[in-house]
């Protein structure tokens, strides 16, 4: 079974802790089931596992979050970068295209999409093979999971089938509606959108090809900017005559929002936190390493992240997009396929960044015009090279470099550095990269 996760978006109704770079689905809100701390995409990515151990599993994303998917999942996991975001029909010809002519899988195979962010139990995964063998079948060239809804819900697009039958042809799509409006979908025994399509891999192809002036997969990746932005269900979904949807009446909750978010996390603090015993339905997530208290709240969300304070009521918390998108600032936290970094403080001639560095892993050998940087190694052991020059590094070493100088560092262990950037004009394109030797390896 091939399956394609859908994980773009910057996720920023989950500000602060996510961003342009760091979306919702790499923040680690849960538990794993050995207790250990859990993301979105790493949930799922085990559920699917653990359902379809054979799957082949794709994830369709942003190249700027090709490094965090890598940091979480490791280096074996497929991933269909985007040069930029375009929507999920390009994402999705993208991937499939992927499928096709990098990974060799054959036109007659079978493939799922669906999003990366939904939180649901095991049998959602279950009910995810039951679409598939649905497509297999050919009884219709796109089949759909439709989501038994719970009540009528204004943030969803809505499927009206045919028949009440576990499968049904169907009769037509609806999009978002206000409250009154999903109310009468419902009567009429619609179902959720649940963003989930199985085709035979050949269908895409060809609905690609119709679309869009193209030759092959890197062709498509080339014209790739220059492509409309807009959905599957647009595209292709809404226009397509044989079509069938598969019922699921299981729990799913799409953690768009903090007020959903809080209502799957199965602890009231995660981080340093505390509530005296007046608070009532609050939620503390910090990521910081400051102690954060509060007292006499009711329905209450706080979190602390490097970019920045949310304290908002549950329900309102749904509305603060319109704010977040007036903060230009760049992104203080990343996590990367060698590590991550955050940045510490930022003055006017001076930025100050941690950085963590994974065993074996190195940056890139490079050098830039206009600023000096100076290593502070924290903790760990690994070997640093300044104009060719090697050095073996360990805590409590300083690594000077002036603008110009080529450098690099590799970690024997985990390396733990306090970069400090000193300089007029500090700009992260202020980087020019040269071949790797083989000598520093």
């Amino acid at each position: 079974m091939n399956i394609i996760l859908l994980s773009g978006g910057s996720g920023k109704r989950l500000w602060p802790l996510s961003n342009d770079v760091r979306s919702k689905q790499f923040i680690k809100f849960f538990q794993g089931e050995e207790g250990e701390a859990e993301s979105m995409l790493q949930r799922v990515y085990r559920q699917i596992q653990k359902a379809a151990p054979d799957s082949e599993v794709t994830i369709a994303t942003s190249k700027t979050q090709a490094s965090a998917i890598r940091n979480q999942l490791g280096e074996h996991v497929g991933i269909s970068p985007e040069p930029c975001r375009r929507d999920t029909f390009p994402a999705i010809a993208l991937a499939t295209l992927y499928l096709h002519d990098v990974r060799k899988v054959r036109a007659e195979e079978t493939v799922i999409v669906c999003p990366i962010d939904p939180y649901v139990e095991d049998s959602y995964f279950e009910n995810l093979k039951k679409v598939g063998e649905q497509a297999a079948s050919g009884e219709a060239s796109l089949v759909l999971m439709g989501i038994e809804p719970t009540y009528p819900s204004e943030k969803y697009g809505y499927i009206i089938p045919q028949s009440t039958e576990n499968i049904s042809r169907v009769r037509t799509f609806k999009e978002k509606p206000d409250a009154e409006t999903a109310k009468e979908y419902i009567a009429e025994g619609a179902l959720w959108n649940g963003g989930v399509f199985a085709y035979k891999l050949k269908y895409v192809l060809e609905k690609a090809h119709e679309l869009i002036d193209f030759e092959d997969y890197a062709d498509f990746y080339a014209k790739y900017e220059e492509l409309d932005k807009i959905s599957f269900d647009y595209a292709v979904a809404e226009h397509e005559p044989n079509i069938q949807v598969v019922r699921f009446d299981g729990a799913w909750k799409d953690l768009g929002t903090w007020n959903t978010l809080t209502e799957t996390i199965d602890r009231h603090v995660v981080g340093d936190a505390m509530l005296d015993e007046t608070c009532e339905n609050v939620h503390v997530i910090n990521e910081l390493d400051v102690p954060v208290l509060c007292m006499g709240l009711k329905d209450i969300v706080v979190a602390v992240g490097p970019d920045g304070i949310l304290v908002s009521d549950k329900m309102q918390s749904s509305f603060m997009k319109p704010y977040v998108d007036k903060l230009h600032r760049p992104a203080r936290y990343a996590e990367k396929s060698w590590g991550d970094f955050r940045i510490i403080d930022i003055e006017e001639d001076s930025l100050t960044i941690k950085i963590t560095l994974n065993p074996g892993e190195k940056m890139n050998y490079h050098s830039h015009e206009r600023r000096d940087e100076v290593w502070s190694i924290i903790s760990g052991e690994g070997k640093v090279i300044v104009d060719d020059m090697e050095q073996e590094v360990s805590a409590g070493d300083v690594i000077t470099m002036q603008a110009g100088c080529r450098h690099t560092v590799i970690a024997k262990t985990v390396l733990k550095i306090l970069e400090v950037q000193l300089g007029k004009e500090i700009d992260v394109h202020d980087k020019q990269k040269f071949e790797w030797e083989e000598k520093f390896i």
